[in-house]
């Protein structure tokens, strides 16, 4: 089986990125529609959207559950820590991987969310090629090699 015939294979997932910064919002989306797969990305701007996008509320009332989560940690309204906290304290919702992408690179804060659950922290490369690249090893891994929970009814 060729490279093709097993993007083929892979289905598409639904990635939802909370992420304030419109530029490296951009940049996440620009990466992942460079890449062979159909993914659906939803992008919220703070915390308390990420919540509500989770927990259907609002505006986000007919969303799908997200099948991976790339989180921020400095948001506005709820910061990433507390979302990550909220979200791995669900039942619902602990099983969705969380990958923590920030500009954080302090021990602390990787250590928390570890202590939080995160399936992975990467901090955001501050060169733009690099992070393009980052964004699409983060999509190959988490869609071509690991195994996800299916979407509960």
């Amino acid at each position: 089986m060729n490279r093709e015939e097993k993007m083929e294979d892979l289905k598409s997932i639904d990635i939802l990125l909370a992420e304030d910064s419109p530029g490296d919002a951009d940049l996440a989306m620009e990466a992942l529609e460079e890449s062979k797969l159909k993914n659906k990305l939803y992008v919220v701007v703070d915390g308390q959207e990420a919540l509500d996008f989770l927990f259907k509320k609002g505006k986000y009332i007919d969303v799908p559950r997200p099948d991976l989560i790339l989180l921020d940690l400095n948001m506005p309204k709820v910061d990433g820590r507390e979302v990550l906290k909220i979200v791995k304290e669900d039942k619902n919702l602990r099983s969705i991987p969380v990958v923590i992408l920030t500009t954080s690179r302090a021990e602390e804060d990787i250590l928390k969310t570890y202590d939080l659950h995160a399936n992975c922290y990467i901090a955001k490369p501050l060169n733009l090629e690099k992070f393009m690249e980052v964004v699409a090893a983060i999509e190959n891994f988490w869609i071509s090699i690991v195994a996800l929970p299916k979407k509960e009814s």
